[in-house]
């Protein structure tokens, strides 16, 4: 009995470790940022799949099915890259492309719950 009981508790700390280690992929890590920011058709087609307008490239799927959770949880599952990258994006869509980030900011945080998080710990300007 002890023995199975010891067992359960292993798998028990085996599957909470797993939870709490969970990170998002950096498969995408190196996707060169600045190309898609700085190339009007690549921007337009990453912000037409972020609004359910166009088809996905496998990247921007990848950050489209994470991008809830991500705000929901303080990007706790953020590599450094990507809170990086993050940060990058969106000086850029707020200083460029305000229109871009206003829909993106309503779709995806329509009561700006999120983003006054997200600026303060990016130190950025919202």
């Amino acid at each position: 009995m002890r023995s199975y009981v010891l067992l359960c508790a292993i798998i028990f700390l085996n599957i909470l470790h797993c939870f709490c280690n969970e990170k998002y992929t950096t498969a995408f890590d190196n996707v060169n940022v600045e190309e898609i920011l700085s190339s009007e058709r690549l921007l337009n087609n990453y912000f037409k799949c972020m609004m359910d307008r166009g088809s996905c490239p496998p990247d921007a799927a990848e950050l489209k099915r994470n991008l809830p959770d991500a705000l929901q949880t303080d990007c706790s599952k953020c590599s450094e890259k990507q809170k990086e990258v993050s940060k990058q994006i969106v000086k850029f869509l707020i200083e460029k492309k305000p229109n871009m980030w206003k829909e993106l900011q309503e779709k995806y945080d329509p009561e700006q719950v999120y983003i006054k998080k997200f600026a303060q710990h990016l130190d950025i300007k919202v």
